[in-house]
C-alpha cells in the first residue's frame, strides 16, 4: 500500500524529523519531533503512536510537551526494547516514518477551582504524569505530587514536577534521594492526614498502579490510572489493549488511557503484558547483532 504524505509547515514532505534530542539518564532520552498537525491537536493524557522504519513495530508514547508553533511534540522513553532502543540511536536531524496522533480519549480532570488532587508517578510514569499536573497547575487546583524511581540517577522531571506542583515528594528504592521507599508510603501518609482530596492520579508501571489503586480504595477517595498496556494500531480494532473494567471489556487505546482505576481487573492486565517477552529478547538480540553492539 502507497503511504500518503503529509504536509508540515514548511509544505515539503513530513518526515517527522528529530529536531532536538537530550539524554536525561543513560537510558531515558527525550526527543521533541517536528508534527505540526499532531502538535496542533494533542491534549494532555493523549499519546502518539510511532514507528521508526516500514519493518518497525508500533510503539504508543504519551505526549510530555508540545508546542503548536514550531510544530513540535515532546516524547520521553526508556530503551526497554528493540523499538525504542532503535529510536534511542537515532540524532537530531533524523526522521521516523510514522509518528500519528493524537490518540486516546482526552479526559478533562479537575476538581475545579481550588480543588485538591494528588498525583503519583513512578519511573519513566513521571513523563505523562507531568502535562497532568500542568494541567491541574493552571485550572487553579492544589496539587500534590509524589514520585518516585528505583535510585537518584533513574529519577528525571525533578525541577519541571516541582515547579507545576503545590507540593513535591519524593522517592527512591534505594534511598539515594529523598525518602527511603516506595511512593505509596508518602501517599498513605498524606492520606492518613486528611481524605479531602477530589481525586488520586498514579501513573507507572502497573503493579504501581494496582498497589496504589488498593491503598486508596479504603479512604474513598477516587483513584485513575493511566494503562500503557499493549496496543497495535492505537485505534480500537486490533483488541490488544483490551483489559476488563467492572466485568465490561474497555479498550486503553480509545476508552483511556486514563481510567477509574477501582474496578480494574488488574491481574488480567498483567498477565497479557507478558505475552512477547520471547519474541521481545529476541528482537533485541537481532538488533543488536546487526548494528554490531
Amino acid at each position: 500500500m502507497r503511504r500518503i504524505p503529509v504536509t508540515h509547515n514548511s509544505g515539503g514532505l513530513s518526515l517527522f524529523k528529530i529536531v532536538k534530542k537530550v539524554v536525561l539518564r543513560h537510558d531515558i532520552k527525550q526527543m521533541d519531533i517536528l508534527a505540526p498537525l499532531v502538535a496542533r491537536k494533542i491534549k494532555p493524557g493523549q499519546f502518539i503512536m510511532f514507528r521508526v522504519d516500514e519493518s518497525g513495530e508500533r510503539i504508543p508514547l504519551t505526549m510530555v510537551d508540545h508546542d503548536p508553533e514550531k510544530g513540535t511534540v515532546r516524547i520521553i522513553f526508556q530503551e526497554v526494547g528493540k523499538s525504542t532502543r532503535q529510536l534511542g540511536d537515532m540524532n537530531e536531524g533524523d526522521s521516523v516514518l510514522d509518528f500519528i496522533g493524537p490518540l486516546g480519549k482526552y479526559h478533562k480532570m479537575t476538581g475545579g477551582k481550588h480543588g485538591r488532587i494528588i498525583g503519583v508517578g513512578g519511573g519513566i510514569g513521571i513523563a505523562p504524569l507531568l502535562p497532568k499536573v500542568r494541567e491541574f497547575q493552571a485550572d487553579g487546583d492544589e496539587i500534590i505530587s509524589i514520585i518516585g524511581a528505583r535510585s537518584k540517577d533513574l529519577l528525571i522531571l525533578e525541577d519541571e514536577m516541582k515547579a507545576a506542583s503545590s507540593e513535591l515528594n519524593i522517592c527512591t528504592d534505594d534511598g539515594s534521594y529523598g525518602h527511603k521507599g516506595f511512593v505509596t508510603e508518602i501517599l498513605k501518609q498524606k492520606l492518613d492526614e486528611s481524605t479531602n482530596y477530589d481525586f488520586v492520579l498514579a501513573i507507572g508501571p502497573p503493579i504501581m498502579m494496582k498497589v496504589v489503586r488498593d491503598l486508596v480504595k479504603p479512604y474513598g477517595v477516587p483513584c485513575y490510572v493511566s494503562l500503557n498496556t499493549i496496543m497495535v494500531d492505537g485505534t480500537g480494532m486490533c483488541g490488544s489493549c483490551r483489559v476488563s473494567v467492572g466485568g465490561k471489556v474497555k479498550f486503553a487505546c480509545i476508552d483511556g488511557p486514563e481510567m477509574r482505576g477501582e474496578e480494574i481487573d488488574f491481574a488480567e492486565m498483567m498477565s497479557r503484558q507478558t505475552r512477547y517477552v520471547a519474541e521481545e529478547k529476541t528482537s533485541m538480540e537481532r538488533y543488536l547483532a546487526k548494528e554490531g553492539k
